[in-house]
């Protein structure tokens, strides 16, 4: 089931969700609206390696935008910070960022019960386009859960993606045992 915006807020209120910074214009009828931070980055290396670290550059969004150009993976984040305790967060993005041919994320859209971070964005398009810090890009929608819960993200031993940072994260696959 997906939580309604009557919902939403009584989860925020009960500290079961957290979304900093908050406002109530930002609240759909079923979503919250996220945005981009002036945070990007792109990967060093043209060739990535799922066994390796491989290593991004920072870019930061002026007030001029950043344009975005085909062919190239970048990592962007949130400006929103989120924790999720009772609920499964699902990122999906925003139809009028859809409609500018840009994708927010490739396979990542669902976060689990106890993340806490800003959201990475793994975002591509298909022909140049400009974005700008703080335009809406995203918006979250929660689902409950049925059952106990034994593993929260924030919790679980080898989570990789706990380090707190409004930066965007590069893969971590380097990390699995496999």
């Amino acid at each position: 089931m997906i939580l309604t915006d009557t919902q939403i807020l009584q989860a925020i209120q009960k500290g079961e969700i957290l979304i900093e910074p908050y406002s109530i214009d930002c609240l759909g009828t079923n979503s919250y609206d996220v945005h981009l931070s002036e945070n990007l980055a792109v990967y060093k290396d043209k060739e990535l390696d799922a066994r390796k670290h491989n290593e991004i550059e920072h870019i930061q969004i002026g007030p001029e935008g950043f344009l975005l150009m085909p062919g190239t993976l970048y990592l962007g984040a949130t400006v929103e910070y989120t924790e999720t305790h009772q609920t499964v967060p699902f990122l999906e993005g925003k139809s009028s960022v859809g409609r500018l041919g840009i994708d927010i994320h490739a396979t990542a859209g669902k976060g689990d019960v106890g993340f806490c971070n800003h959201w990475t964005l793994e975002i591509s398009c298909v022909h140049p386009v400009r974005v700008y810090a703080g335009m809406p890009i995203g918006q979250l929608i929660y689902f409950t859960v049925d059952g106990q819960i034994n593993n929260y993200y924030h919790s679980k031993k080898g989570a990789k993606y706990n380090q707190k940072t409004p930066q965007p994260m590069e893969s971590m696959m380097y990390k699995n045992k496999w």
